[in-house]
């Protein structure tokens, strides 16, 4: 941003109107005239256009959002104690050491480091982390979830399983399935790595449990004896998933409790980026706008990021050709509007969002079946041209790579923070906090246009006049500079104190909830691998 936040809603709360664009997207809303009225009203109007309850829904440019209701009940204060800001920003850190070896074979993966910042109200974002117990490899994913946390919720508890199941042998599965129906105690599929305020849908195991069985049931009548590959079981887990949420919501289900759980998941939606990591293998399934980003450091030391991932929305020619293909030519001017599907919907694939999947009629059928729309806060509003569902699917972009001794680390984020740093912006910040530099002072004028390859003799030239960063984390590192710095990557502590300090009702108009893990590879490693299978790596 080329002036301070604070400047920009001192402006806007003077004229009563926030319209402030970001790097990717503008984030303003109209309540209309009658903002003033019931709070029923209110309530259906935000949920039908607020970017908060649905990413990317339609607004246009001379929008404005009224502040009057806002600012009658909160007040800004803008002047955060250092402690404090970090107190936020440090709340959900993770950080966790992997061994080198698990007493099976040795892991790649050194350590990763995770982070979040939410912008919604609850956070919207999810993360996952963990290790195939049955298998080899290690996973991690990032979730964004739109209309709510429901379906992220959901898939950042169950995709796992369902791709380590895929990925088990015949015999591993027929022992699995053995002990279920003996009762038997069942070996673990996966070792989690919990971030803080890690929580599941108790409420729900039982049947995510049941529908996971009768996965594995077919995977053992497919009698495949080596089990799937890992792009299969990447791609295979996330339709099977997507297929599961959508029938949870039409079954008939005793538990109230359950029974609200998964219409608010299936009405829900959530976009999804996952990794595998096995040795030199490295697997990228993607949903959605998240993306996958290495960072690779060349001979000379030079640095570049090599992105995984491609975002599907609006704004990749290739997805939304994609999405106008699937369609009657009559829908050409329709299916894509605005750059969201149907008007509404930014990202072009997602888990969820029934509303763009279903029939008019069998949505119709389902919420007319005893459902407290308003309680479960599901807004189902029929978009206009809604004539040959389905118009989203989860179908993953799969992107495999082979790690080679370069190839430093792995940044997995949702699109909050891709909103505000560049791909090369946040793997040079990677490598700053790598190499134990961080650009606390000005940058002269000659090194405000360095490109990226040139980063690592600057970094040597600024060394002298560098100090530590302030965040241990690397991932609190780049949430801090992704909504704390000015265009020459300065950190602006008024700024930052602004962007902290937002009402909650006011922070989502500025940014999206942002999730962040950072995964960081043994080169070492790796290069011995290509010694001792006389591999060549370029």
């Amino acid at each position: 941003m080329s002036s301070t936040v604070l400047c920009r809603i001192l402006h806007c709360v003077k004229n009563e109107v926030v319209c402030l664009r970001g790097q990717h997207r503008l984030y303003s809303m109209c309540l209309g005239p009658n903002s003033s009225s019931s709070s029923s009203v209110k309530r259906k109007r935000t949920k039908l256009l607020s970017s908060s309850s649905l990413t990317g829904l339609s607004w246009t440019n001379n929008s404005v959002f009224s502040m009057q209701n806002i600012f009658r009940h909160s007040s800004l204060q803008f002047q955060l104690a250092p402690v404090e800001i970090n107190r936020i920003l440090r709340a959900n850190e993770q950080s966790v050491k992997i061994p080198e070896f698990d007493g099976k074979n040795l892991n790649p993966v050194l350590k990763f480091e995770s982070n979040q910042l939410p912008a919604n109200s609850p956070n919207e974002d999810r993360r996952s982390a963990a290790t195939c117990l049955q298998t080899k490899g290690m996973m991690f994913g990032v979730f964004d979830g739109h209309a709510g946390y429901a379906c992220a919720q959901a898939v950042s508890e169950r995709l796992f399983y369902y791709i380590a199941v895929a990925l088990m042998s015949q015999k591993n599965l027929e022992e699995i399935e053995f002990a279920m129906e003996h009762m038997k105690p069942v070996l673990p599929i996966l070792q989690w790595y919990k971030p803080p305020n890690h929580y599941i849908y108790r409420e729900s195991a039982s049947l995510y449990l049941d529908h996971l069985r009768v996965f594995w049931q077919e995977l053992i009548d497919h009698d495949n004896a080596e089990g799937m590959s890992t792009g299969d079981s990447l791609a295979y887990a996330f339709k099977r998933l997507d297929s599961d949420i959508s029938l949870e919501a039409q079954v008939p289900l005793d538990n109230d409790i359950m029974r609200n759980m998964a219409i608010q998941v299936a009405f829900a939606g959530s976009t999804a980026c996952v990794t595998h990591v096995d040795n030199i293998d490295l697997h990228v399934a993607n949903s959605g706008d998240c993306r996958a980003i290495l960072g690779v450091q060349e001979e000379d030391g030079s640095w570049s990021s090599l992105p995984l991932t491609h975002d599907h929305n609006a704004l990749n020619p290739s997805e939304l050709a994609r999405v106008r293909s699937e369609h009657p030519k009559s829908e050409e001017n329709t299916v894509v509007t605005g750059d969201r599907l149907l008007g509404l919907l930014m990202p072009l694939r997602a888990f969820g969002d029934v509303c763009f999947k279903w029939s008019k009629e069998l949505q119709q059928s389902i919420l007319e079946n005893g459902f407290d729309l308003e309680t479960l806060d599901i807004y189902h509003y029929a978009p206009p041209n809604y004539l040959t569902p389905p118009y989203l699917n989860v179908d993953p972009e799969l992107t495999y790579h082979k790690l080679r001794p370069q190839d430093k680390f792995l940044i997995l984020a949702t699109d909050g923070l891709w909103d505000m740093l560049s791909n090369d912006e946040a793997v040079r910040l990677v490598a700053e906090h790598l190499t134990g530099i961080h650009l606390e002072e000005p940058v002269a004028a000659s090194e405000r246009q360095v490109k990226l390859g040139q980063m690592h003799s600057l970094l040597l030239k600024r060394r002298a006049r560098a100090v530590p960063s302030r965040d241990p984390n690397v991932a609190t590192h780049l949430i801090r500079h992704s909504i704390g710095t000015n265009e020459y990557g300065e950190i602006e502590q008024v700024q930052l104190s602004a962007m902290m300090s937002l009402p909650e009702d006011l922070t989502r108009m500025y940014r999206d909830d942002i999730t962040v893990t950072v995964v960081y590879f043994n080169s070492d490693l790796i290069k011995a691998h290509y010694k001792e299978n006389n591999l060549r790596f370029l």
